[in-house]
Order: C-alpha cells, then structure tokens, then sequence
C-alpha cells in the first residue's frame, strides 16, 4: 500500500510540473518579423480624374452668390477667382465619394472660338474629361446662327483628342434667356418659353453630329424647361414669381440665379458622373450654403435626375 501511495505521489507531481509550462508556452506572443524588416505598403491611391471646363459667365456662376462661392476648391486657368458650376460639380463629386481635380477656363461674354483663338496655351494638354459651353445665343451678331459654334467644337475637340485621344468630351447646352422671350427685339419674342433651348440643343446635337468624337450633351436648357412646366420654377419673370416657385434667372432675366446655376451643375454632376443627382438628398452642403432649402434643393434634383433619364446621353 505504501509503495502504491508513493507511486501516484510521483506522477501527480510530474504533472504539476508539466502544466505550468504549457500554458506559458500558449500565452506566449506570436514570433514577430524579424527587426528592420520592410513593411508592405499600402494600395497607391488612383489619381484624380482630371475636368476641364471652357465657357463664359454661365459657366463662373455670374450675376450670384455662386460666382466666387468656394473658388480655392478649383482651378481657375485665368486666376481670376471663380467657383460657380464648377465649385458646384466639385462639392457633388466629394459627396458622392469621387475624385475629380476641377480645372475652369472661362471668359464673359465670349464664343468657344474666342477660347481657341485666344487661350487655348492655357488649356493645351491632356484632360479626362472638358466640357464646352458656347455663348448664350451662339452667335452675338446672328443670334441662333450655328455655322461658328459647329467650327469651334470641332477646332477643341480636334485639340483634345490629340492630346488625349480617351477624352470624354461633352457639350452643355444652356437655357433660355428671359430677356430675349418676353422683351420686344429678342430673337425668340413672341415664342414659348422653351423655343429658346430647344433652338440651343438642336445646334449641339448638330455639333455632335459633325464631330462624332463629341461622347453626349449635358442638357441644362431642357432641365431648366422641365423645371418650369412642373411648376418648379416659374417661366415668366416678368409677370412675378408665383408662390412657391423658383426664379431660375438673375435680376438681368439672362443669367441664372443660385437656383438656376445650382440646376445646371446638377444636370452636370449627373451626366458626367452617372450618380443620380438626389442621391445628394435634401440636406446637400452646397445648396444650404448658397441659401436654397432642403425642399428647394431636393426638387432640383428630381428635375435633374428625370431630365437625365430622358435624354438618352451617355452618363458616366
């Protein structure tokens, strides 16, 4: 009995010993890289697509709040201080979680040809994307007179395609002017309120049909048009504003207000893009800065979401 008790005494101590030892060997840490050695490195960030804008004053946001709104945002080619439709885009573009280096070539009161003739060492090089925005009545001295605007496309697109020959190359066409459909002496008095634009996106879809390399229209004029025949905004200035609606035009009845300028960059966010414009919602940061409510900018961009969806242009 006793050398049996001193048997079992044995092993339990045995045991004992033993398990300390395992649990330090599972509680011990991990074995570390060796010292010095040379961490994988993270991802390369892709680099931001690059757009160009070419326009005039309603392009830089003129006659608003929107002009000089967030201008250090862009590139101003000119270094003249203009954020408008650009800034906009830009604004969207973060929101949506999108990369893009925002680049403005712009001058007032002048035609695409004006920028070929004189500026474009400014804006000679490779871009993503460039939108065009001709003057507001295409020729100033013929007004609705395409034969220059088909030119002077087809003059930019042949510059950036050299340099670029991926570039996305797109063609905003502009709204109706108030001051040219309601005064005496406007070349479309006397028309409905959308002859205007229609007449402005006929001539880009010629432009595009002259220059195949034209990839789409941004339709700003028909957005504009949408918005006052679904009682969004109201189509006659000069008879007052009806309740609730929206003045899409400047105190001139040429160029837009914030409202209108905020319509265009969103009708161009989406073309450009391809993200439906009332995925920004009503809580925008862009629309709340410039002074437009959550309503307000929330109807906006329905009409810019359901003008895009009947445009059939290409988006994205």
């Amino acid at each position: 009995m006793k050398r049996g008790h001193g048997i079992w005494l044995f092993i339990g101590c045995a045991a004992l010993a033993v398990a300390p030892a395992a649990t330090a060997k599972e509680r011990a840490p991990a074995p570390t890289a060796a010292a010095g050695a040379t961490p994988s490195a993270p991802p390369a960030k892709a680099a931001p697509r690059t757009i160009l804008f070419i326009g005039n004053s309603f392009t830089q946001g003129a006659h608003s709040a929107a002009r000089n709104w967030r201008a250090g945002t862009v590139t101003d080619l000119n270094n003249a201080g203009y954020g408008g439709v650009p800034a906009l885009f830009k604004l969207f573009a973060e929101q949506a979680g999108l990369d893009y280096d925002v680049s403005l070539e712009t001058q007032g009161g002048k035609s695409l040809g004006f920028h070929y003739d004189e500026r474009r060492t400014l804006f000679d090089r490779s871009w993503d994307i460039v939108v065009l925005q001709e003057f507001s009545t295409l020729d100033r001295e013929k007004p609705g007179d395409p034969t220059a605007y088909l030119r002077d496309v087809a003059r930019l697109v042949s510059l950036f395609k050299t340099r670029n020959p991926a570039a996305d190359i797109r063609l905003a066409s502009t709204w109706t002017r108030a001051d040219q459909t309601y005064k005496p002496g406007g070349h479309w008095y006397g028309k409905p309120v959308t002859a205007m634009a229609d007449d402005l996106r006929a001539a880009a879809d010629s432009a595009r049909s002259a220059t195949p390399s034209v990839a789409g229209i941004v339709p700003v004029g028909q957005a504009w048009s949408r918005a006052m025949a679904e009682g969004v905004a109201d189509p006659n200035p000069y008879d007052g504003i009806g309740y609730g609606q929206l003045d899409l035009w400047a105190y001139d009845h040429y160029h837009a207000s914030v409202a209108g300028y905020y319509l265009s960059a969103l009708v161009t966010f989406g073309a450009i893009t391809g993200v439906d414009p009332t995925t920004l919602g009503p809580k925008e940061k862009g629309a709340d800065e410039l002074g437009l409510s959550g309503a307000q900018a929330a109807a906006l961009q329905a009409v810019a979401r359901d003008t895009l969806k009947g445009s059939n242009e290409p988006h994205g």
